[in-house]
Formats: structure tokens, sequence, C-alpha cells
């Protein structure tokens, strides 16, 4: 059990950490006296949005560019020196909700989830080397990504992040650190509410699919990757978790 201050001592890197899950997160580590380098895009506001919270150093930073590993490895280091934990949560934003016919809009959007991981993860592994509890969890794609046609697609997204997120445990386990995923279900993000607001069909059918009844929250999936950054999870890498509710008989 996740017990008070489990994370003392313990410095983490939180990206897209401005709103939406990211932001739920980086409260939810701090609540456990984490230490956090908190990093999001040029218009997210991340420079004042933590002011009030000690122990969160806030930075910008376009995940996007071709040398966003380097300049968040440079960040952390400056601010953190060492590194125990990693929250690798990517904003990949799309125009419409992606369908099974989206062939090119899911092999694109994979391939750059694919890439900004393996990039961020690459550059500040060395940062870890050095750390008791080396901690890596993936954010998977919200729910809100695919639409209702798209169920065969978000299959395909969570085989794509379990085989990258497998690999990474393997290449990282010598060093003592742990690699877990999470796969959300339908989250209510800034994010999600701009494509639920246009298409009020598809949030009801996610809160029908759902076996909950509701759509999820953001703390509900800081609250798992609470436990994938703690001591509790020593013995699991390499693996993910659902946070959906539970499905719905059909």
């Amino acid at each position: 059990m996740v017990s008070a201050s489990c994370l003392f001592g313990l410095k983490a890197v939180v990206t897209g950490a401005a709103s939406g899950i990211g932001e739920a997160v980086v409260r939810t580590l701090v609540k456990q006296d984490a230490e956090v380098l908190a990093v999001d895009s040029l218009n997210s506001n991340i420079e004042t949005h933590f002011h009030a919270l000690r122990r969160v150093h806030s930075a910008v930073l376009d995940i996007n560019s071709a040398d966003s590993g380097v300049q968040l490895a440079e960040l952390a280091s400056a601010e953190l020196g060492l590194v125990d934990i990693i929250i690798c949560n990517l904003n990949l934003f799309v125009d419409k909700p992606i369908s099974d016919n989206d062939e090119d809009a899911l092999k694109n959007i994979l391939a750059r989830q694919k890439l900004l991981t393996e990039t961020i993860v690459g550059e500040i592994l060395p940062l870890m080397q050095n750390s008791p509890a080396g901690r890596i969890v993936i954010l998977g794609f919200n729910r809100s990504v695919f639409g209702q046609d798209g169920s065969e697609s978000y299959s395909k997204a969570e085989e794509a992040i379990a085989h990258l997120t497998r690999r990474l445990a393997a290449e990282t386990a010598s060093s003592g650190i742990n690699v877990n995923y999470i796969q959300p279900g339908a989250i209510m993000t800034p994010e999600s509410r701009r494509i639920f607001n246009n298409d009020k069909a598809l949030r009801d059918y996610y809160i029908k699919r759902c076996a909950a009844k509701r759509l999820g929250e953001p703390v509900d999936v800081a609250k798992v990757a609470l436990f994938l950054a703690t001591d509790d999870s020593v013995f699991v890498s390499g693996t993910g978790i659902l946070v959906d509710g539970g499905i719905a008989d059909s």
C-alpha cells in the first residue's frame, strides 16, 4: 500500500505536465514529497502553473523538436541533478478521432510516440544510473483519440506501447530500472473535453461501454502512476495497467 511521503528524496521528470493527466501526476507525486521537473509546451502556461507548489521546477519544452531529449536531459541535470522517475506523458493531439480506416493517421501517431519515448528515455537514462529506485512510466493514448469505429486502432496502439515497454524494460533491467505503461480509457482532459464537445455521441458511447458508467478523471490515472513510481511496484516491469473503469457487457 502506498504510504505518506513514500517518494521523499526522489526526483521525477513529468512531461505534458500543465494540464490533464500530466498535471494530476505532478500534484500526486509532490503530495508524496517528490521533487518534480514539470515540462510542457510554450503556450501551456507551465511557467506559472505550479507557482504555489514547493518542490516543483517548471520549464518550457517543445517535446516535438529534434533535440527535445537533449534539452530535457539538460534541464533535468540543472534542476534535479539526478533522476529517479520519468513519467512520459506525450500530448500527441489529433485533428479528429482516429477510425480503423485511418491507417496513415495511426501509423503517424504511433511512430511519433515511439520516437519521442525512445529519445526521452535514452537521453535521461544516464541521469538514472545511480538511482536506488529507477522507475519509468509511459502513458498510452487517451481513448478519446479514437472514434467509435476505432477499436482495432486502439488495440494496435496498446500493442505498440506494450512492445516498446517490454523492450525498454529488458534493456534497463541491469541498472535496476523498471519500465511500465498505463493505458488510459476515456479520461476527461481538456483535449478530450474539446473532442467530446464536438461529438457528444462519442462521449455517451464511452460512458455506456464503461462498467463504471462514467468518464475517468486525470487523478484516476495519476494514482496508478504513483503506484508504479514507488517501491510497491519493485517487482513489476515490462507490463501495463488499464485504467478504464472496466468494460460493460455488450
